[in-house]
């Protein structure tokens, strides 16, 4: 597998392989990998030629308070796991690489508004500001023909789609579902910050997601009720709820009557660590009044 670590490194290399017309596919990450990055990176196999997984942890998409001094950094561990899942070459970027002129002189590419603003965006503004800058700065410096991104961080994918097509990138942009631990919890870094307990009743949160799913698709169940059950489940089972939300799928607008694939989405304090998770809701196939 091989390593570069600046734009002079990784330009020969990509541009070697679009010479041999091999199909490059991205998969950026912020390290500290587990099974959910590496099935990313299997679909990325599936999907192109020749897979390429940035390591980098963005300080832009990291709110005042949040953990970015402290988020997990274990390159020698990702780098062995990358290596055997078939990972071609590994990117890893300096903050020098990935903002010459700094941060407080960057250019920046602000997410859309209507996409950014809900949920997420709601509790941690400016937050997809951050992702869609780093994404681009990515996308211009490995120059993909495939991204490959998971679906737990569901509005993430929604905006970077978005932003893909708006700018023109021509980039097809994949999404791998959820993987998921033995209790249901989806698995994400932050689940390291869990103690053993809190793991396992972790899980409970995509216990009452698909609960709620459930009462949407098979009771048509009224969503502002099915959100408020369901806030009222989470916080009986110990957590701090942010939000929970039954939105459309293709843009997280508020559902109508008509529409037919929805998410409910949930974001949720435990034990001190903030957790995000979505399931679909698809009505297809039930009667309209």
């Amino acid at each position: 597998m091989l390593l570069a670590k600046t734009r002079e490194q990784i330009d020969p290399i990509a541009h070697g392989w679009r010479i041999d017309r091999l199909k490059t596919a991205l998969v950026p990450t912020m390290g500290n990998l587990h099974e959910g990055h590496l099935a990313l990176v299997a679909a990325a196999k599936r999907e192109a030629d020749k897979v390429i997984t940035s390591i980098y942890v963005n300080p832009t998409q990291f709110g005042q308070g949040e953990d970015f001094e402290n988020y997990p950094r274990t390159l020698e561990r990702d780098r062995e796991l990358l290596a055997q899942a078939g990972c071609d070459l590994v990117f890893v970027p300096d903050q020098g690489v990935m903002y010459p002129f700094g941060l407080d002189d960057q250019v920046r590419v602000l997410a859309p508004a209507a996409l950014a603003n809900t949920l997420e965006g709601q509790t941690r503004p400016g937050h997809f500001d951050g992702v869609t800058t780093v994404v681009a700065r990515l996308f211009n410096l490995v120059r993909p023909d495939i991204a490959v991104f998971g679906e737990k961080d569901y509005q993430q994918l929604l905006v970077i789609r978005r932003m893909s097509e708006d700018l023109g990138y021509g980039i097809r942009v994949v999404s791998v579902p959820t993987v998921r631990e033995s209790s249901g919890l989806a698995m994400s870094s932050r689940n390291n910050y869990l103690d053993a307990g809190q793991r396992a009743g972790a899980g409970e949160l995509s216990k009452v997601l698909l609960q709620a799913a459930h009462r949407i698709v098979r009771d048509s169940g009224n969503p502002e009720q099915v959100e408020r059950d369901a806030t009222d489940r989470l916080k009986q089972a110990g957590f701090q709820v942010d939000y929970v939300a039954v939105r459309r799928a293709q843009d997280l607008g508020t559902p109508q009557d008509s529409d037919r694939d929805l998410k409910v989405l949930a974001a949720v304090y435990f034990g001190g660590t903030r957790l995000i998770d979505n399931v679909n809701a698809n009505r297809v196939g039930i009667p309209e009044d």
